[in-house]
């Protein structure tokens, strides 16, 4: 499959050849599904906490006479039946995260990433520096191809200098995230409208789930051969 290389000034440089195993995989909806709902469980908190009916403070005396005052019986102020009573059944800390298998994991990444091909939002661009680390000038760069959109650069993590300014140039804007090759996010890379790969990273990309290749493709269900 062949796709553009773009300048940062956001004209067409070249053709390169994209891997087919990676970049031209067939929808999967499900896959999809499954890996975002997973990345989204993983990033939960599960903090969440109530106090039951032997964990509010109160004593535990009858309010009242059990017979004789035609009220309902009470054994104690912490009933949650009352204001300021226990909660039944309520939230407690706890641990949502759950694991996906690997090889559906990567299913998903490549599913996605053949999405985006798929629809023309993926665009690979040729390497290039901030050598200031200025948000200005990231900017800039980025408004060649539109502005103001969610938008996701995929950088070569190899070349750690450039990395580390690009990411400081792109902390003060608030639409924008990056991956590394290795590190791939379903849930941003699905819901980003921009999708940006450094010329680079794609080979990064190729090479990595390329060597992790399927024998055969999988749905949510299957058992991996």
């Amino acid at each position: 499959m062949e796709t553009a290389v773009y300048s940062t000034a956001g004209q067409e440089l070249r053709k390169i050849d994209l891997d087919d195993a990676v970049f031209g995989l067939k929808a999967n909806e499900a896959i999809l599904w499954y890996a975002i709902n997973n990345e989204l469980a993983n990033k939960r908190i599960g903090t969440a906490c109530t106090k039951g009916r032997g964990e509010v403070h109160g004593s535990n005396t009858k309010p009242y006479k059990q017979k004789g005052t035609g009220r309902a019986r009470r054994g104690d102020k912490k009933s949650p039946l009352l204001v300021g009573g226990g909660t039944v059944f309520g939230p407690k800390p706890r641990d949502f995260s759950y694991k996906m298998p690997k090889i559906a994991k990567r299913l998903a990444i490549k599913t996605v990433l053949s999405l985006k091909v798929r629809t023309d939002t993926l665009k690979i661009i040729e390497d290039f520096d901030i050598e200031d680390g200025k948000t200005k000038k990231l900017f800039s760069i980025l408004n060649n191809f539109g502005s103001g959109e969610r938008t996701v650069i995929v950088l070569n993590e190899k070349d750690r200098e450039r990395t580390v300014l690009l990411k400081r140039a792109g902390r003060n804007i608030p639409w924008l995230s990056f991956l590394s090759p290795n590190r791939l996010r379903v849930h941003d890379l699905f819901y980003g409208r921009r999708v940006f790969v450094l010329e680079t990273a794609v080979k990064e990309i190729s090479e990595f789930y390329s060597a992790h290749q399927n024998r055969r493709n999988i749905t949510v269900g299957e058992t991996p051969a």
